[in-house]
């Protein structure tokens, strides 16, 4: 990412007090900036010299540095797209299309203007460096490009899950209805599988033997890997991100994971997902990360994923998500306001009506 410009963003955002997603902030005035570098395009294999990946002092292939997986490129084919790779030149409109809907500015005074200008902060994917791809989705099979559907149990489950939400009470009722990404528990780039989280896509991978760390920027969940052959631990223990364990095929990095508690489920999956990614260092700027996702209890049948992470600057820097939660209770706050003008207003016009 584009560490000056986020430095000097979060001198603005402490000096006008904005502090979380959900507080107001100035709207930006700045042009949208031009994509900066980018990982090597994907897409049909190109004839040239193999590529010889660096190695770690005890002779592993070294996929250490900072690195991220900020995209244009969807999950999910579009609907209107019936190819697997664009040509060069629409993969470039396509980014420039979607660097300008992430550019737009909000219309002052309404709610989506309640929120810091992404533009003005340098949080925008078009002003940091980001993985270019030629492939229309992140997903190569089904080679449609599409989730497969979920199953029956999947859809049981989603409906319990969304009646059981309900019962708690609208998002803005309490702290404990908020989601949990408002409540700043865990984010999408947390993983597994990694997914780019929008802004501050970013990771930090420190080799030792015996273990791989990758730590996210969002947040800053950390993952603690083991490469020594030991075992997932019972099924009654389970975690916000699974367990994961690692082992080396060759020059990838194969990591599954397993054990999840289901609490921040991906795409709907329950307890007994399984995801096995693979890290493969392709250049000195580029890792290719390709991710399988099982779950028989919410899809028939596996799907796979693959992703360019590009090399980028480090360090990584705080994320403070909610400052001492200010951002919770400022939201909440005006959430109590909204309430009581709103039970104010019938009252007021049944006093005006009396005179």
């Amino acid at each position: 990412m584009n560490y000056r410009m986020f430095v000097s963003a979060g001198a603005v955002i402490a000096a006008v007090g904005i502090v979380s997603l959900d507080t107001v902030a100035v709207r930006g005035q700045t042009a949208p900036a031009r994509p900066q570098t980018a990982a090597k395009t994907g897409g049909p294999a190109a004839k040239g010299k193999p590529y010889v990946q660096p190695k770690t002092a005890d002779g592993q292939p070294d996929l250490q540095g900072f690195w991220t997986n900020s995209t244009y490129t969807p999950l999910e084919r579009p609907n209107n797209v019936t190819k697997e790779y664009y040509t060069p030149e629409e993969a470039e409109v396509a980014i420039q299309r979607a660097s300008e809907r992430e550019t737009e500015q909000t219309e002052p005074g309404t709610v989506a203007d309640v929120h810091y200008d992404f533009t003005q902060f340098g949080l925008d994917r078009s002003q940091s460096t980001f993985a270019r791809d030629l492939r229309t989705s992140l997903i190569i099979n089904p080679e449609n490009g599409k989730i497969p559907p979920v199953n029956a149990e999947g859809q049981k489950r989603a409906a319990e899950r969304a009646a059981a939400r309900r019962a708690l009470g609208a998002n803005l009722d309490s702290y404990e209805t908020m989601p949990i990404g408002t409540r700043c528990l865990i984010m999408a780039g947390s993983g597994p599988p990694m997914m780019n989280a929008g802004y501050n896509s970013n990771y930090q991978i420190v080799q030792a033997p015996g273990e791989v760390m990758i730590l996210t920027e969002m947040i800053h969940d950390v993952r603690i890997i083991p490469l020594d052959g030991r075992p997932a631990p019972p099924k009654s223990i389970k975690q916000w991100m699974g367990v994961s364990r690692g082992h080396w095929e060759g020059q990838t990095l194969v990591v599954e994971t397993t054990n999840f508690n289901a609490k921040n489920p991906f795409r709907g999956s329950s307890e007994n997902l399984k995801v096995t990614e693979r890290f493969t260092r392709t250049a000195d700027d580029q890792i290719v990360y390709r991710f399988t996702v099982e779950d028989p209890s919410t899809w028939d049948r596996a799907w796979t994923a693959e992703m360019n992470m590009a090399k980028t600057v480090g360090p990584l820097f705080e994320h403070a998500c909610h400052e001492g939660n200010y951002g919770m209770l400022n939201t909440l706050a005006g959430a109590r306001l909204a309430d009581k003008k709103a039970a104010d207003g019938p009252a007021r016009a049944a006093g005006a009506a009396k005179k």
